[in-house]
């Protein structure tokens, strides 16, 4: 086993922001330099963490109360915390990882309306201090992203929210960002797939020559 602990890296960003195609391209830059790479997602990237996906997506589930949502994401998140992304980081292999715990924060937080102080809490309790090293926030008007989305068939229930909320959502984000400038980069993901690929890529290059030298 390596002494040398993985990289951590977390993609944000609202509905139709453009994440699985970005997914896609980091993946094969950082395998393309040799590193081993784990990908996952949120909530999902366990057996309990995809059960608890289906519950909190399922439209069916309208009486789902803010607390019971905030709640079930954050079981989610421990579970993929000591289950998948502490061991594998611990392997020196990198993990990738569409949306983390700044996921709550826009959603729950912004979105819903809770306490940022109990989210905080919650981070601390759940996570074990596991923070991304570089969290890739796609910004997207939400306008545009609700445009992009709408092609993707059936909404599910966080879909099915109307404008104001996810304007609380890109706002939420965006604050994160301007708080935590050396974790966050924030690409414009008004633009091509290939433009916020390349400049997404330019922001993994210096972790990439960190893990190679």
């Amino acid at each position: 086993m390596t002494s040398t602990r993985g990289k951590f890296i977390s993609l944000e960003g609202g509905e139709g922001a453009g994440k699985s195609t970005l997914l896609a391209g980091l993946r094969e830059y950082i395998e393309s330099h040799g590193i081993d790479l784990v990908q996952t997602r949120e909530p999902g990237g366990t057996a309990l963490g995809e059960a608890v996906r289906g519950i909190v997506l399922d439209p069916a589930q309208k009486g789902l109360a803010a607390e019971t949502e905030l709640l079930l994401m954050f079981a989610s998140r421990a579970q993929l915390v000591r289950e998948v992304i502490e061991p594998t980081l611990s392997e020196g292999r990198w993990i990738l990882c569409d949306r983390f715990a700044d996921a709550s924060y826009a959603y729950q937080g912004g979105g819903r309306g809770q306490p940022l102080q109990r989210i905080a809490e919650l981070e601390r309790w759940a996570c074990k201090g596991v923070v991304p090293d570089l969290t890739l926030l796609l910004d997207v008007p939400v306008a545009i992203g609700r445009a992009r989305a709408s092609g993707r068939g059936d909404a599910d229930r966080i879909e099915v929210e109307t404008d104001a909320f996810f304007e609380r959502v890109r706002a939420s984000y965006r604050a994160r960002a301007a708080a935590e400038p050396s974790r966050f980069h924030v690409i414009d993901a008004s633009r091509s797939p290939a433009d916020v690929l390349a400049d997404a890529t330019r922001a993994l290059s210096s972790l990439v020559v960190e893990t190679r030298s």
